[in-house]
């Protein structure tokens, strides 16, 4: 409501209970304007509104793309943007972006722990509550500079000063801007997924990045030892973040699916499959393994399953954790995407080791084959193995 509407509103609210005679109705007015955002769920609400039409603006030019800065305190947040609208006039297309390596590192009360998911599950939430407490903050404070200026401007009897004030007021650019929040595998089972993705979304987040390692075996990104899960159990983590932001009314959050297959040369189970070529099948179709012709090759506790129509016994780990043939990252990768943008995933995320962005294109070009409007969040970041 503009900021004269509210007033005139206030004030008849206000004639209306004798007794709140000491309320001044301006001044109402204003604290409402410098409370735009009463929750967490407005904030996510308003935010995934930008990011749905920060997305469908690149898709008609990709040269509006947006860009995120890391961010791990709320003081940092709210500075980084003060400047960016500053120097820019705006904060248009531009993000903070949360991430658990960011987290693990920083904000754990253990202590700087590694990116492997042993921070507490709150301290994310946490965060994105910290974060947009400051960039209210400086909302409110933006606003009361506005303000006074009003009231000096009244008391002197300059109505054309007023009148562009006012204007200035009802037009205020909020520092409140979308989150991408990092939620790493789920820290847990699918109803785990989703008890935490509820809490960051009443936190504010209107977007949720989420990969497909095995929650208990999570590894930095850059690193070796990464196991990946079979696309079901991922997009069924997917799809419970999904309900999450329908149940809270966030109807266009958003989800960035990422994978972790280019790195991941292994896998803790082997996927349920129903029929040949199914998702299942081409997952376990990427295991290595040697092809058996009876049971007679078969050893104490060795697995064997049916692929191509023949005897398989995969290669497993004195950990128990079977291996992915070797140079199969990149299909597994794409394959990752596909399903993952035909299954409720909004956005991909390829991790890779290092920057390469002819390997990256050359995936991502494979993706755009079957899903045209693909789009790719990447990563700069200084845990990368910079060349």
């Amino acid at each position: 409501m503009p900021y004269a509407k509210d007033v005139d509103s206030i004030a008849s609210i206000v004639k209306q209970n004798p007794t709140w005679h000491a309320i001044n109705p301006k001044h109402a007015a204003r604290m409402r304007a410098q409370n735009k955002f009463k929750t967490g769920l407005d904030i996510a609400k308003y935010t995934a509104k930008i990011m749905r039409e920060d997305m469908a603006a690149y898709d008609a030019d990709s040269s509006k793309y947006t860009q995120s800065l890391g961010c791990w305190h709320g003081f940092i947040g709210q500075q980084k943007m003060i400047a960016i609208k500053k120097h820019f006039g705006n904060t248009k297309r531009r993000y903070l972006y949360l991430s658990g390596w960011m987290v693990a590192a920083l904000r754990s009360e253990f202590g700087p722990l590694p990116d492997q998911s042993m921070h507490e599950k709150t301290a994310v939430p946490g965060l994105i509550e910290e974060l947009y407490t400051f960039l209210r903050q400086a909302d409110a404070w933006e606003l009361n500079h506005l303000f006074r200026d009003l009231e000096a401007a009244e008391k002197a009897g300059d109505s054309a000063k007023a009148a562009e004030l006012t204007k200035q007021i009802d037009n205020h650019e909020t520092h409140v801007v979308p989150i991408i929040a990092d939620i790493d595998a789920g820290f847990g089972n699918d109803e785990a997924t989703y008890l935490l993705a509820k809490k960051m979304i009443e936190a504010g987040a209107c977007c949720i990045q989420i990969e497909n390692q095995v929650s208990d075996e999570k590894q930095c990104g850059h690193q070796d030892g990464k196991v990946t899960v079979p696309h079901a159990d991922f997009l069924s983590k997917i799809n419970a973040v999904r309900l999450a932001f329908l149940e809270l009314g966030v109807d266009d959050g958003v989800i960035v699916a990422r994978t972790d297959s280019l790195g991941a040369g292994l896998t803790k189970q082997i996927a349920v499959t129903n029929e040949p070529g199914d998702l299942g099948d081409q997952y376990n179709s990427f295991i290595d393994g040697e092809y058996i012709e009876d049971a007679s090759q078969i050893e104490n506790g060795d697995v064997v399953i049916k692929s191509n129509g023949k005897l398989l016994k995969p290669k497993r780990l004195a950990s128990g954790l079977f291996q992915f043939k070797e140079g199969s990252g990149e299909d597994r990768v794409v394959l990752d995407c596909i399903t993952s943008l035909q299954n409720g995933a909004d956005m991909l995320w390829i991790e890779t080791e290092k920057p390469h962005v002819g390997q990256i294109a050359a995936m991502v070009n494979r993706i755009k084959e079957v899903v045209p409007d693909a789009k790719l969040v990447y990563n700069n970041s200084p845990s990368f193995n910079w060349t």
